[in-house]
């Protein structure tokens, strides 16, 4: 039977509750199995837990280690001990503050020891004299001799070993009502009942030898259950690649669906090559190395018997819109029309404005189609800039051979479909993805790797490096000076960033109440200086008006929230200031950054922060000294983890539980293993 595990299907094994007498498999919700009702499942449901499965797929983050069984005589204070013994009474007392006090005295033959629970008054009822019990916790002073405080306890039966007070014990991520005990009690009467029969592997047997894996079975084991931390690390190796390689498989078979039966609108170079080099050279500067080497490629692409699926990565200001700008002429002089889709309207704009003026010189017909803006009818078009407004638009394109899509991640999987259903006709367009976000080549490839990889991190000869200082509080008024100064002086623009609140892609009302405080505050520090405020809650129409008046000089301090885009080009805007900066990964404080820089002028960048740990002005620092995206995007993986850089919620990367993206040795081995397997598909069932 089919079981379902992140993004990918494989098969199980079965195994059978021998005691009830039920066929149980992992793709079977959790309430079949023996001791887990309704309200235990939601509860369970409540951790992700809805199949026998996820239960197993529950790892502990932590262990407790009592593998050293102490006997009674040998204990001391302040010390994590194990013991087993005898109950030799139990009583419950009333102190004079009200509390009810659980005593139990505990024998092991070499001496005795009182353990003792608070407020538990039913303990009374499970310790009962003559038990034998295994208990492990904290031995303190306590009533003037050493007792165990509030300790895991479990009552021993026959043969049975321990499982809550004896060995390495798992921790395990919990929820109100759902402890680590009871979770643990489950998990192994399931892997104890399922041993003999074995769960179907489901990863090749060469790849398990090759890197020493265990198997299945024995990894579910020793995570839950291992004998010691070795067993651990193997178990989650295994695991850590499993979730990598059908990660890297999922992409694969999606880019292979992708090429199988789409026959893409033909782009040719070669019959146009005299037209597009003569637009290049015509260009007013030189194209850099990484421009050059993506344009290649996908110029390749465009002549290929398979649609383009290809994504441009590459800081703000590297110039990707040039690159697109190329081939969408290219496209034009192959008879094809062209969409480029835009996150924002701001964008869009901003798009429309660089395109007019490299490609409407060469006759294309460009028009836009936004929210509040809308030039042309129907199909009279060459080049459509557009935004969401493009996914309601009643009538379909005719024609479209090309489609460009900026900040990619900003477009759902579902988005970029929808797009593309619009585009009338038999045949496919080339679709290229436009990022700025710097990611790892390694990592990129798993995270993107259903789609074909171009990166620029070369940026245009003469762009200067924006200079970059960490200001603490107390340095903020000679901050301000110092830009009251250039504005007056200089005729210098200012972005002030306000503070992130939340890690997040929309914007909260909680970000635009701190964006309109930050606004009058600076009123009245910048007095006679005119200071505009941005944010997601202002309608198309305000927010146009607001940029219009930025971008003429009018606004020479412009307050805006941090989900504000990161692609506004205003050549006369040379300082950045982020309040709260520490608040930001580094990939995100580059992006900001990006937003000044964009002229021949000094540009400079203030990170405010009242952050004082070390770490914090450590990982700050780094942007003082590093002007690279992609250098900054390895130290931000180190410093906070790939998760929180790169939004997990895209490409299935939420339900990554033991990898670690900042790994690029297991993502390469990971990529190389799904790549040997991605030709026998049929195998490996996905």
């Amino acid at each position: 039977m089919d079981g379902h595990y992140g993004r990918c299907s494989f098969k199980f094994g079965y195994f059978i509750v021998s005691t009830i007498h039920i066929e149980v498999n992992l793709s079977d919700p959790v309430e079949k199995l023996p001791y887990v009702g309704g309200v235990y499942a939601k509860r369970l449901h409540r951790l992700g837990i809805e199949k026998v499965g996820d239960l197993l797929y529950h790892f502990p983050y932590r262990y407790n280690d009592f593998r050293k069984k102490q006997k009674i005589q040998s204990l001391t204070a302040n010390t994590e001990s194990s013991i087993e013994g005898e109950i030799v009474e139990t009583n419950i007392i009333k102190t004079k503050t009200g509390k009810t006090l659980i005593k139990s005295v505990i024998a092991d033959g070499s001496g005795a020891i009182e353990a003792v629970w608070f407020n538990q008054p039913y303990l009374l009822q499970t310790l009962k004299k003559g038990l034998k019990v295994g208990l492990a916790g904290k031995v303190e002073p306590f009533s003037g001799r050493i007792s165990l405080i509030s300790p895991e306890f479990e009552i021993l039966v026959g043969k049975r070993g321990p499982t809550h007070t004896a060995g390495l014990v798992p921790i395990y991520p919990e929820t109100s009502n759902l402890s680590s005990k009871w979770i643990r009690s489950r998990i192994k009467s399931v892997l104890r009942k399922i041993t003999p029969v074995k769960i179907e592997e489901f990863l090749p047997d060469n790849l398990l030898k090759r890197y020493r894996f265990p198997r299945i079975e024995e990894a579910l084991s020793d995570i839950h259950f291992p004998k010691d931390l070795k067993d651990v690390k193997k178990s989650r190796d295994r695991f850590a690649f499993e979730e990598l390689f059908l990660l890297n498989l999922r992409s694969l078979k999606s880019k292979k669906i992708w090429k199988q039966n789409k026959i893409p609108v033909k782009l040719s170079y070669a019959k146009h090559k005299e037209e597009v080099d003569s637009f290049i050279k015509e260009l007013p500067f030189e194209l850099t190395g990484d421009q050059k080497t993506a344009l290649g490629e996908v110029l390749s692409d465009l002549e290929k018997d398979t649609p383009m699926n290809r994504l441009l990565e590459g800081d703000s200001g590297a110039g990707k819109t040039v690159v697109a700008a190329i081939a969408a002429y290219l496209a034009y002089l192959s008879g094809a029309k062209i969409l480029f889709m835009a996150p924002t309207g701001v964008l869009a704009d901003q798009h429309l404005e660089t395109l007019q003026s490299l490609l409407e010189p060469k006759g294309l017909k460009i028009q836009i189609h936004t929210g509040t803006k809308k030039t042309g009818t129907g199909d009279n078009f060459d080049l459509l800039v557009g935004t969401h407004a493009l996914f309601h638009k009643k009538e379909g394109f005719e024609g479209v051979g090309f489609v460009i899509i900026d900040e990619q991640h900003k477009f759902g999987v579902e988005q970029r479909a929808k797009l593309l259903k619009k585009v009338k006709g038999g045949q496919v367009p080339h679709l290229l993805t436009l990022t700025s976000t710097p990611i790892p080549r390694t990592l990129a490839l798993t995270v993107y790797g259903d789609l074909d990889l171009s990166v620029l991190e070369e940026l245009p000869p003469g762009r200067k490096r924006v200079k970059t200082f960490v200001v603490s509080e107390r340095k903020r008024q000679s901050c301000y000076e110092w830009v009251k100064e250039r504005i007056n002086n200089k005729g210098d623009q200012v972005f002030v960033v306000c503070p992130l609140i939340e890690e997040s892609d929309k914007e909260t009302m909680q970000q635009v109440k701190a964006a309109k405080a930050e606004y009058e505050r600076l009123k009245s520090v910048f007095k006679g200086i005119k200071v505009g405020l941005l944010h997601g809650k202002l309608k198309p129409k305000e927010k146009e008006t607001v940029m219009k008046r930025f971008r003429k000089g009018k606004i020479k301090i412009l307050v805006s929230t941090p989900v504000v885009e990161v692609g506004i080009d205003i050549p006369n805007a040379t300082v950045m200031v982020v309040e709260a900066a520490e608040r930001f990964g580094l990939a995100s404080l580059h992006q900001l950054r990006g937003r000044v820089g964009r002229s021949d002028k000094e540009s400079y960048c203030f990170l405010f922060s009242t952050g004082s740990d070390t770490q914090t002005l450590e990982r700050l620092k780094a942007l003082e000294k590093e002007s690279s995206g992609f250098k900054l995007a390895e130290l931000d993986m180190k410093f906070r983890g790939p998760g929180e850089m790169y939004g997990t919620r895209q490409h299935g990367l939420t339900e990554l539980k033991v990898a670690d993206l900042a790994d690029s040795k297991m993502l390469k081995i990971a990529q190389d293993a799904a790549g040997e397997v991605a030709p026998k598909l049929g195998k490996h069932p996905l």
